[in-house]
C-alpha cells in the first residue's frame, strides 16, 4: 500500500516502524514543525520527524492544512490511504477525502469514551478500570469515525500515563498493520460507534496541574499517576516545588498537607499516600528515599 503518515510524538514512532516493517511504501511523512527545546532553545525536530529522516523518508511539517497548496500537494502523493497517530493537526475534509481508501487514526481510548486530546490522562484521572487502542475511519468530526479494530488493556492502581503510552503503542502498532493488511484484501469492516457513552478527553492545562491535598487519596494517586511522565502533578513545600510521580494508598490521617511519620508520607482529604518516585525542580527523579536523605522533609510540615 501507498500510505502517508502523520505523526508527531514518540507515541506514534512504533506505527511508523512497524508499517515500514511490514513493506509498506510510505510516500510521505507528516510531523509537528520543530520546536525550541531545552537550555538553549534549540530548534529540535519532533521524535516522528527523526524517525522518519532515520529511515530517509520525506518530511513536511506544515503549520496548518488549510490552505489549498498544500491540499494540493497531499492529494497529488496518490495515495491508497493515510495512517494518522497523535498528528496534532485538523484534517480538513479536502484531505481527509484525497487518499483512495481514506485516513485512519489510531486513538488511544475505548471510543466513544474519551474523545479528544488527553484520552490517556483521562482515563488513569477518573478511574478507569481498562482503556485500549481503536483504529477508526476519520470523518469531519471529533473522533467520531467508524471503527476497524480494537485493543483492550487494564488500569490499576499504579498504572500511569508513561506505562499506557507504552503498552497502546506498541499494540496500536500491531493494530495498525492488520487493518492496512484487512484494507489491502478488501476484507476491513467499519463498525459506527455507540451513541450512548460519549466524553471528551480536554487537553490538560498547566492551570491543572497542582495537586489538591483536600481531596481524597485514591483520587490524589490517579492525579500523580495520570500526570506522570508530563506534565507532572506537582506541590509546593515553601519555594520549593516538587513533582511527585509515583505513589500509594495508606491507612493514616493526618490535616491534608501534613508530612506524616514514615519515608515520605502526605495526608489527604481521606487517607493518606505513601510517595514512591518525585522530582524536585532542577534534579533527576528520585525514589522517596533518596529524596528525604537530601531534602529531609520532618513530620508536621505542610506541602500545599
Amino acid at each position: 500500500m501507498r500510505l502517508a503518515f502523520l505523526g508527531t510524538p514518540q507515541f506514534a514512532v512504533p506505527v511508523l516502524e512497524a508499517l515500514i516493517a511490514a513493506g509498506h511504501e510510505i510516500a510521505c511523512v507528516y510531523a509537528q514543525p520543530p520546536r525550541p527545546a531545552g537550555r538553549g532553545h534549540k530548534l529540535q525536530n519532533t521524535p516522528v520527524h527523526e524517525a522518519a529522516l532515520r529511515h530517509g523518508l520525506e518530511v513536511r511539517t506544515p503549520l496548518t492544512l488549510k490552505n489549498t497548496a498544500d491540499q494540493q500537494a497531499f492529494a497529488d502523493l496518490g495515495l491508497d490511504a493515510a495512517v494518522v497517530v497523535a498528528y496534532g493537526l485538523l484534517l480538513p475534509k479536502p484531505i481527509l477525502e484525497a487518499p483512495r481508501l481514506g485516513c485512519f487514526n489510531l486513538h488511544a481510548s475505548l471510543l466513544p469514551r474519551w474523545r479528544g486530546a488527553a484520552p490517556i490522562h483521562r482515563a488513569i484521572m477518573a478511574g478507569d478500570t481498562k482503556t485500549g487502542v481503536m483504529v477508526m475511519k476519520m470523518d469531519e468530526g471529533l473522533d467520531t469515525g467508524p471503527v476497524l479494530s480494537t485493543w483492550q488493556t487494564p488500569i490499576d492502581d499504579s498504572t500511569t500515563t508513561g506505562d499506557l503510552q507504552d503498552r497502546l503503542s506498541i499494540h496500536g502498532a500491531r493494530l495498525m498493520v492488520d487493518v492496512i493488511a484487512s484494507l489491502a484484501a478488501g476484507t476491513a469492516a467499519l463498525t459506527p460507534q455507540p451513541q450512548d457513552g460519549v466524553t471528551y478527553a480536554k487537553k490538560i492545562l498547566p492551570t491543572e496541574t497542582r495537586i489538591d491535598w483536600t481531596r481524597p487519596a485514591h483520587e490524589v494517586i490517579r492525579f500523580i499517576h495520570a500526570l506522570n511522565p508530563a506534565p507532572g502533578a506537582w506541590t509546593m513545600h515553601g519555594e520549593t516545588r516538587i513533582r511527585l510521580l509515583r505513589a500509594t494508598a495508606i491507612e493514616d490521617l493526618g490535616t491534608p498537607g501534613t508530612v506524616l511519620e514514615g519515608t515520605l508520607r502526605v495526608a489527604c482529604g481521606e487517607g493518606a499516600i505513601e510517595v514512591g518516585e518525585l522530582q524536585r525542580a532542577g534534579r533527576g527523579v528520585q525514589s522517596a528515599a533518596e529524596f528525604m536523605r537530601g531534602y529531609p522533609l520532618a513530620a508536621g510540615e505542610r506541602l500545599a
